[in-house]
């Protein structure tokens, strides 16, 4: 006798959980009205580990700065940005496109990490993973912590339910955007709970509130 296999369930694009949640929620939906429709943009050709090493050459530093020694070390790799790659490289090398000994340190780690499986970044093994298998892997790295992680689940695997409340500017959104005084970390952790399984949703859009009614500029998270 055969069997009919199960189709798989269809993924929920982000527009798609945006209405969602606007139909669950009046706030939310006020603010999707009034910033539009979500922005997190597919993510572009680089693999996950050039754009781990890109998150940590960004941290602490201005845009232009950073991106110099960015452009900097992917030229000292041959534009091949790969761990093996970046092991090759000697320190004086490191130094001398402007990273400090701390972030020279960071990457190596993560490619050493890489290399010997302790953190996964192939799109098959991370696919088995769940978000906070993910992000713990990931903050084993030095210079990585669970609000890289999260903006790596976030931007480059696209997860739907991420909800990051340690970001200043989240908590400071939601403030806005729900009329309250702003919440700590451990006060928004419960809040996040009635937009289950889209959190993710609701922390862009929370950006967005930053923007909207605190008179922020855009950032680089919501463009």
């Amino acid at each position: 006798m055969s069997t009919v296999p199960k189709a798989r369930p269809t993924r929920v694009s982000h527009v798609e959980a945006a209405e969602i949640l606007a139909d669950r929620d009046p706030v939310l939906a006020a603010l999707i009205a009034a910033a539009g429709p979500i922005r997190i943009g597919r993510r572009g050709t680089a693999s996950h580990f050039a754009a781990l090493v890109e998150a940590i050459v960004y941290q602490q530093l201005a845009g232009a700065a950073a991106k110099a020694i960015h452009g900097r070390l992917v030229a000292a790799l041959d534009e091949e940005v790969e761990p093996e790659a970046l092991l090759a490289l000697s320190d004086e090398t490191l130094r001398a496109v402007g990273l400090s000994g701390n972030k020279a340190r960071s990457l190596r780690d993560l490619a050493t990490k890489v290399l010997d499986g302790t953190v996964v970044l192939s799109p098959r093994g991370l696919s088995r993973q769940s978000d906070e298998k993910v992000i713990a892997s990931l903050s084993t790295v030095r210079g990585i912590g669970p609000w890289t992680a999260q903006m790596f689940l976030m931007f480059r695997l696209r997860r739907l339910d991420v909800w990051p409340v340690g970001d200043f500017g989240v908590r400071q959104g939601y403030g806005l955007a729900w009329k309250i005084p702003m919440p700590t970390a451990r006060e928004l952790e419960p809040l996040g709970e009635p937009y289950r399984p889209y959190r993710t949703i609701v922390a862009w859009y929370c950006w967005r509130a930053v923007e909207l009614y605190g008179g922020a500029t855009d950032s680089a998270l919501t463009r």
